[in-house]
């Protein structure tokens, strides 16, 4: 279902691996640049990389295929959410349940917000990333536009707050699967290792969010301003966009059987794609009425965007240039936990903020498992990358799939741009924060002796 732990890559000379990097550096500059599309950007990059690669001899041309298979399943999750989320929104109730989002919390903003916050942490955690993003943006620009408030808002806070929810469970995120199964790590103990610290990040990030927009939203509402909300918020017809409530309860029906689905595919040993295309194709067999238009509002440029930073990640991963540099972290820390966890956290957070949290993942497994043993234990690395690989999102507006979807959501339907200088302003300070306690607390569980045992502590399970 999921890549397994890599093979040992030989390292190539230095003066390839700083090409490499060169390279996957002006990529990342042409992302950010804003008059240059990411998507081309992106697919440049991999095509240079490919011709250096193919130029030096790297590796065999078939081989970027392998690059684009371990990654495969979070395409499939894209277009299967992407077409679901299309057709139950035709049925109006994503308009039905934003409309009864606003009258339970009064549409007041602070209420509001918080709420929305609590219900992204609780779908992240349950449908994972991907898909719990792809709904609650369509919720969140209803809401944004129902209240006549600034969605920029609401929505890069769902996207931040998308982070701290998947780390919640074994499986809400990917890199938790991945570590998940490499460390062998039993499904109870996300519960009572990684559950909590998910809850204090969110937090965290819900204090710094609140204060950053803290003149974006209308926090304070004296009676008046309450009173003409009420008045506004009785006019909505939570039915206004309901053509057909027969279609509206199927739709709901499919959308909870996936929710259902999302949360049991580790039991049923299916990947999350399979569901996310089950829903799909049931969503189009029962309650959609235009399939080509459905299909084509799947979200196509995030996936070609992915497409090309996941052959990049690859290129860059057979020059051996992140496993050295990983290596590199932990010889630092001559195996003291207590300089191990940091350096570990710090890497990988940053790691997964400029490139993806899922090679930064592989790539670290085999390392945990090298230099974990009977004088060092592996348990405080393994949650330590479980925790710092999703934070590290929150980084860079490229750092973690939410915020991709975010900002592009912003750009598509609203026509606002978030500039990197913004959003690391904001996303790079709640994951300073975010790591920094996230590194106190790996280190008070270990020095406390309440991180539990593995039950194959240090072998892989893949």
């Amino acid at each position: 279902m999921f890549a397994s732990t890599p093979e040992t890559i030989a390292a190539q000379p230095a003066w390839v691996m700083i090409l490499y990097a060169i390279v996957m550096l002006a990529t990342y500059v042409g992302v950010a640049y804003e008059r240059f599309h990411k998507t081309v950007a992106a697919l440049l990059g991999a095509a240079v990389m490919i011709a250096m690669s193919m130029i030096l001899d790297l590796f065999p041309y078939h081989a970027i295929y392998e690059f684009l298979a371990e990654d495969l399943n979070i395409f499939g999750v894209i277009i299967g959410t992407g077409i679901l989320v299309d057709v139950v929104g035709k049925s109006g109730l994503f308009h039905f349940l934003s409309m009864w989002i606003v009258r339970l919390t009064g549409g007041r903003a602070a209420r509001l917000y918080l709420a929305l916050c609590v219900i992204t942490f609780l779908f992240v955690a349950v449908l994972t990333i991907v898909p719990a993003m792809l709904i609650l943006t369509s919720l969140v620009l209803v809401i944004s536009r129902s209240l006549d408030y600034k969605p920029a808002p609401l929505l890069l806070s769902v996207a931040i707050c998308a982070n701290s929810g998947a780390i919640a469970t074994f499986a809400s995120g990917l890199p938790n699967i991945m570590i998940g199964t490499a460390a062998g790590i039993p499904y109870i103990q996300f519960l009572q290792v990684s559950l909590p610290f998910a809850v204090v990040s969110l937090i965290v990030a819900i204090v710094v969010l609140r204060f950053f927009f803290r003149n974006d939203l209308p926090w304070k509402q004296d009676a008046e301003e309450q009173a003409a909300l009420q008045e506004k918020i009785a006019e909505f017809d939570p039915w206004a966009l309901v053509e057909d409530r027969r279609v509206l309860l199927r739709s709901a029906v499919i959308l909870l059987g996936t929710v259902v689905g999302f949360a049991l595919a580790q039991t049923l040993g299916v990947g999350m794609d399979f569901i996310a295309l089950v829903g799909a194709t049931a969503a189009l067999l029962f309650a959609g009425k235009g399939v080509e238009d459905a299909i084509h509002k799947v979200n196509w440029t995030v996936i070609l965007f992915f497409m090309g930073l996941f052959i990049i990640i690859g290129c860059v991963k057979q020059t051996g240039a992140l496993s050295w540099v990983a290596q590199q972290v932990v010889a630092l820390s001559d195996n003291d936990m207590r300089l191990l966890v940091p350096l570990m956290a710090v890497f990988s957070s940053v790691a997964s903020s400029i490139v993806d949290n899922i090679p930064v993942a592989a790539t670290l497994i085999p390392i945990v498992n090298d230099v974990s043993g009977p004088d060092v234990p592996a348990e405080p690395l393994w949650w330590t990358l479980v925790i710092c690989c999703n934070l590290g999102g929150n980084g860079t507006p490229i750092g973690s799939i939410s915020c991709v979807i975010a900002i592009y959501a912003l750009k598509r339907e609203a026509n606002l741009h978030i500039g990197w200088g913004t959003f690391i302003k904001l996303g790079g300070t709640i994951m300073v924060v975010q790591i920094v306690l996230a590194i106190v607390y790996i280190l008070l569980l270990f020095n406390s002796g309440w991180i539990p045992d593995l039950p194959n502590a240090g072998v892989s399970h893949v």
